[in-house]
C-alpha cells in the first residue's frame, strides 16, 4: 500500500482528499504546512506527496525545493489555484511530477497519482542507473552504446585536447559537446556553438574571428568573432566538414598559434579555447578526395567520439519516446499520461533515419493531434504504424468467439476507455464516427 503525504492548509480540502484516497487504497496522512510536512518526512518514509502551493508561512514552492534537495527520490505533484499555472510550470521546474488544478477532480487526481506511482516504478532500476540518465547532461539510455560514449566524456572531459564527435544527423552530437563542456574544468566559461553547413562560405570567417571598424562596407563598428567569444570557453564547430578549404587552412592556424586576425585588422588576438568539433561525414574520405586538410583532421581529432544512431540502440527508443511524452505533454498542456503497447512496438520496430531528432518530432506530433490520453497507433504516421504485428502468441490467447462478438468487444472496450466519447472512440478504432454509431446501433450499444 503506497504512502501518500497532503500537504494543504485548508481542513476541508485535507479531510476529503485523505477520505478519498483511502477509499481508493492508499494510506494517506495530512498536515497542514511547511513545518509539519518536514518533520513528517523526516520521521516516516512516503511514496509521494501531494503539495499545496499556497501555505501558511514558507510556500509550497519553497517545501519542493527542500524536498528536491533533502528526498530527492519522492515524486510531488503540486495543488494550485486555476489563476497560478504560471507558479506550477515553475514547480515543474524546480522538480515537481505534475500539478492539480483547484477544484481537484477526484478521479483525475487518482489517475495521476497512479501514472506517476508506477512512472517512478518504471525509471528507478537502482540509483546508478536513475543517476545516469538524469544528471548526465540529460544523455538518456542505458544501451551499452550511449554507457561507453558517458564512460568516454567521463574519461576525457578534464583534458585539454580536442575532440571530434562522430555521427548521422539527428544523433545529439551538440548533447554530448555539451555534456564534455560542463563535465570539464572550463564549465564556468562559455559554451559557444556554429554551424559551419548554416553559415554562408563567404560570412564564415567574420563568424569565426569577427572584423574591425571599417574593415568593409557597413562594418560601421567592431564585431567580435566566436572564437574570441569562447575564450576560456569551449568553441562547438559543428559539421566541421562542410567548412571550405580556404577557411580551414585559417583554423588550423588558429588551433596552431592560438591566435586569429580579425577581418581588417593589424594586431593578432589571443584566445584560451577548447575546440570541440562535429561531423556527420567520414572526414577521412573528404581527406581522399582534396574535400579536408589532413594537418586539420588531425588538429581536431585527437580523440574521437562515435555517437551511435538510434537503430543501433533499440533499447532506449522507450526510454527517450516516454522522455519527449512528458516534455511536450507539459509544453502543450494536455494530459497524455503514456503510450499504448502497440504503438510503442512499432516505434521500437521503425528504424529512425532522423534518428533522436526524428523520435522527438513524431512524439510531438503525436502529442499536438490526439485526443486520447494514450498515443495509439492511429496517432502515429503510418510508415511507423504499419510495423506493428499482431504475434502468434496474441492470437492463441483470444477466446473462441465469432467476429462479431469480437468486433462488439472492442467497440465496448474502445467507447469505455474514451469515456464514452464517440469521436475519440472511433478514432481508438480507425474507423469514423459514422460507423462507429452504426455499428454501436447494430449491437444495441445506444
Amino acid at each position: 500500500m503506497e504512502k501518500i503525504l497532503i500537504v494543504d492548509d485548508e481542513k476541508n480540502i485535507r479531510k476529503v482528499i485523505t477520505r478519498y484516497l483511502r477509499q481508493e487504497g492508499y494510506f494517506a496522512d495530512a498536515v497542514m504546512d511547511y513545518e509539519d510536512a518536514q518533520a513528517r518526512l523526516l520521521d516516516e518514509k512516503y511514496d509521494l506527496i501531494l503539495l499545496d502551493l499556497k501555505l501558511p508561512g514558507k510556500s509550497g514552492l519553497e517545501l519542493l525545493k527542500w524536498v528536491k534537495k533533502t528526498i530527492p527520490s519522492i515524486p510531488v505533484i503540486m495543488i494550485t489555484a486555476y489563476g497560478s499555472i504560471e507558479n506550477a510550470v515553475e514547480a515543474i521546474k524546480i522538480g515537481a511530477s505534475n500539478y492539480l488544478t483547484k477544484p481537484v477532480d477526484m478521479k483525475d487526481m487518482v489517475a495521476i497519482i497512479r501514472h506517476t506511482l508506477l512512472r517512478e516504478q518504471h525509471f528507478i532500476e537502482g540509483e546508478e542507473d536513475r543517476s545516469r540518465m538524469n544528471d548526465e547532461h540529460g544523455i538518456i539510455g542505458r544501451s551499452k552504446k550511449i554507457r561507453d560514449v558517458l564512460s568516454t566524456i567521463d574519461i576525457v572531459a578534464s583534458s585539454k585536447a580536442n575532440i571530434l564527435i562522430c555521427g548521422e544527423s539527428g544523433t545529439g552530437k551538440e548533447l554530448v559537446a555539451r555534456a564534455m563542456h560542463r563535465a570539464s574544468s572550463r564549465r564556468d566559461g562559455p559554451f559557444i556553438a556554429i554551424n559551419c553547413a548554416a553559415v554562408p562560405a563567404e560570412l564564415i570567417e567574420n563568424e569565426l574571428f569577427g572584423h574591425e571598424q571599417g574593415a568593409y562596407t557597413g562594418a560601421t563598428t567592431r564585431e567580435v568573432g566566436k572564437v574570441e567569444l569562447a575564450d576560456g570557453g569551449t568553441l562547438f564547430l559543428d559539421e566541421i566538414g562542410d567548412m571550405s578549404l580556404n577557411m580551414q587552412v585559417k583554423l588550423l592556424r588558429f588551433i596552431q598559434e592560438r591566435e586569429f586576425f580579425r577581418i581588417g585588422g593589424t594586431r593578432p588576438v589571443m584566445s584560451d579555447c577548447r575546440i570541440i568539433a562535429a561531423t556527420n561525414r567520414d572526414l577521412e574520405d573528404d581527406i581522399a578526395s582534396g574535400r579536408f586538410r589532413e594537418e586539420l583532421y588531425y588538429r581536431i581529432n585527437v580523440i574521437q567520439i562515435d555517437v551511435p544512431p538510434l537503430r543501433e540502440r533499440r533499447e532506449d527508443i522507450e526510454l527517450l519516446a516516454e522522455h519527449f511524452l512528458r516534455i511536450f505533454a507539459e509544453e502543450n498542456k494536455k494530459y497524455v499520461t503514456r503510450i499504448s503497447p502497440p504503438a510503442m512496438e512499432a516505434l521500437s520496430r521503425y528504424d529512425w533515419p532522423g534518428n533522436v531528432r526524428e523520435l522527438q518530432n513524431i512524439i510531438e506530433r503525436a502529442i499536438v493531434m490526439t485526443r486520447s490520453d494514450i498515443i495509439s497507433l492511429e496517432d502515429l504516421p503510418q510508415k511507423i504504424s504499419k510495423l506493428h504485428r499482431i504475434e502468434p502468441s496474441e492470437i492463441d490467447e483470444l477466446p473462441d468467439m465469432s467476429l462479431s462478438e469480437i468486433e462488439k468487444l472492442a467497440v465496448i472496450k474502445a467507447l469505455r476507455a474514451e469515456k464514452w466519447n464517440q469521436t475519440r472512440a472511433a478514432k481508438r478504432l480507425g474507423i469514423t464516427r459514422r460507423q462507429l454509431r452504426t455499428k454501436m446501433e447494430k449491437y444495441d450499444l445506444l
